[in-house]
């Protein structure tokens, strides 16, 4: 295995079919990556702030908007600052948009699964 792979991370639920086509996807590339369930193992708020600023987005972009639980926090009000919107994603980590690949600084969301890829390779 390369030091590429052994630094290879995925934030994951085993009941998205994105998520295990990710962690197949990069099985097949000799990657075994750090699986990170981030349902039971939240990350923490420093952790997101590095995954936003390595994918290049902010915490909205990182939701998943269509989870009821979006709408119901009310989660489009422009009021929320960006610590706001991480502490809730932390409180309700359903609502981080999966699965996340991280190799090497670089981190991409594989949605499809072959987006992963790009920083893999």
């Amino acid at each position: 295995m390369s030091t590429d792979a052994k630094n290879t991370k995925i934030y994951y639920n085993p009941r998205c079919s994105k998520c295990r086509l990710s962690l197949e996807l990069l099985n097949e590339q000799g990657i075994e990556p750090d699986v990170i369930e981030y349902l039971n193992d939240t990350p923490d708020h420093a952790t997101i702030e590095q995954i936003l600023d390595m994918l290049g987005i902010q915490p909205r972009d990182l939701m998943r908007t269509g989870e009821s639980i979006y709408k119901e926090l009310d989660l489009d009000n422009k009021d929320l600052s960006r610590t706001e919107l991480i502490d809730i994603m932390i409180t309700h980590p359903i609502l981080i948009e999966r699965p996340i690949v991280i190799q090497n600084g670089k981190a991409v969301i594989g949605r499809p699964p072959e987006k992963i890829l790009d920083i893999i390779k």
